[in-house]
């Protein structure tokens, strides 16, 4: 097994830069040193740590390009794309630095105690394995709620963006964070299941994969660890007969071609009313093909290649494997390395990979169904939960639907997203437990109950 970290750039196949995985002895001092800062962190007044979240956002703005560069060369966003992420990053600092006092204040309750109320305790170290897909906005969404309310964090990252996560630590040192509040451990799955194990650590949260969550919520249920998962989707778009095409054509165009593809939130499945199916496919297809193939490192670039070459190998599977069951390609489903065309494929059903599997690039699977109930009930028909969206003129029949939609997200003529101020998580596969908003600083909290009596 190796003993260290290569990171490739996806776009040319060039190496990047070569990292020393940490020896379980690192791994050891990392964790000591967590716990010991958590004593004094936990008691470090909110206000100050309120402060040091608005010189990290200054610290982000600074070095903004520099650290959009680093993501576009290690997993290959293009550039305009890994911008955008770490400006949207800004929004998480300034919403946690306004709110966090409010929201970790103690609540108070009437019983028949002279005082009762609900204290907000931090838990301890909580461990966090990320994905490469947005490695800044992911991170951060997590890290920047859960230290504000008192916890230290430790961050596993993917190993493609290593840079990233290196980058991510110096970020909290140079904002003025304890050492311990904030560290990255690079370190294998064995090492990870350890550290699960430890004591130390008090609760896990992984966006990733639906394996991968099966296998960390065993882990850290074998150990009685909370976890917080966010995992798969398998998002339908529905569009209905009297949906503004011209108007929001773009929006689902970027709703599944958004970051070459490669987002659990993705518009993976759209499901089309039959009066304005074929109008719809026209136009998308004429802005799928008017997407622009390059250089990540081009501004003029509007799509990428995936993470890597494997990750083009699986897809074209899914949709060779989906092909032999009757999908037609009407555009793409070429490969070449880390490359993937934009794909569009019509005829689809649901026993095919691309319904029902989760789908990570630039794939649209379009179905054609009769009216609004069978558009509806066709978006249920899938083990994920993360997210549904709607587009129609009738707010009122969208909102006829709410209840049955059973995701963690329902979104009408607007792609799915995430937004400091909303919960954003999933149901059934894809996951469980909320990030963001005031959920999200409440997950990794001890909601302690204070009964007094004078």
């Amino acid at each position: 097994m190796s003993n260290s970290i290569k990171t490739v750039n996806p776009f040319n196949n060039q190496s990047l830069k070569e990292y020393q995985l940490h020896s379980s002895e690192d791994l050891h001092h990392i964790l000591e040193t967590s716990d010991k800062t958590f004593h004094q962190w936990k008691i470090t007044p909110i206000k100050e740590r309120c402060s040091l979240l608005m010189n990290l956002a200054q610290i982000i703005e600074d070095d903004k390009d520099d650290l959009a560069i680093l993501m576009t060369l290690e997993m290959g966003k293009p550039i305009n794309q890994s911008i955008s992420e770490i400006e949207k990053c800004l929004t998480l600092c300034d919403f946690y630095a306004t709110n966090a006092d409010d929201f970790l204040a103690d609540e108070l309750i009437e019983t028949d105690a002279s005082e009762s109320f609900i204290s907000y305790d931090p838990l301890g170290t909580i461990l966090a394995i990320m994905p490469w897909n947005f490695p800044f906005w992911q991170v951060l969404r997590f890290a920047i709620p859960t230290v504000t309310a008192g916890n230290t964090t430790i961050l596993k990252h993917a190993a493609n963006v290593t840079g990233c996560a290196l980058a991510i630590e110096k970020l909290f040192e140079k904002a003025g964070y304890p050492k311990g509040c904030f560290t990255t451990i690079l370190a294998n799955h064995e090492a990870v299941e350890k550290i699960i194990a430890n004591d130390i650590i008090k609760a896990v949260t992984l966006t990733g994969s639906e394996e991968a969550g099966r296998n960390i919520a065993a882990t850290a249920g074998k150990n009685l660890k909370k976890t917080v998962l966010e995992l798969g989707g398998s998002n339908a778009c529905i569009v209905l007969d009297d949906a503004n095409l011209d108007k929001y054509m773009d929006t689902m165009v970027n709703a599944r071609m958004q970051n070459t593809g490669q987002s659990c939130i993705a518009a993976k499945r759209f499901i089309v009313t039959e009066n304005i199916y074929d109008t719809f496919l026209k136009l998308f297809k004429e802005k799928v093909a008017a997407l622009k193939f390059g250089d990540p490192m081009d501004k003029q670039t509007t799509i990428g290649t995936l993470a890597r070459a494997d990750l083009a190998k699986t897809l074209k599977k899914q949709i060779d494997d989906s092909v032999k069951l009757g999908a037609t390609v009407v555009i793409g489903n070429n490969q070449k390395d880390a490359y993937f065309e934009p794909t569009i494929l019509t005829d689809i059903t649901p026993e095919m990979p691309v319904f029902k599997e989760e789908t990570f690039g630039p794939v649209a699977a379009i179905i054609k169904v009769k009216n609004t109930e069978e558009a509806f009930k066709m978006a249920t028909d899938t083990k994920y939960g993360l997210g549904t969206m709607v587009f129609t003129q009738s707010i009122e029949t969208a909102e006829n639907f709410i209840d049955t939609i059973e995701d963690g997200a329902y979104f009408i003529n607007e792609m799915v997203k995430s937004d400091a101020r909303l919960p954003f998580g999933g149901t059934k596969a894809s996951g469980y437990g909320r990030e963001l908003s005031k959920e999200g600083i409440h997950e990794f909290v001890n909601k302690k109950t204070v009964f007094i009596n004078h």
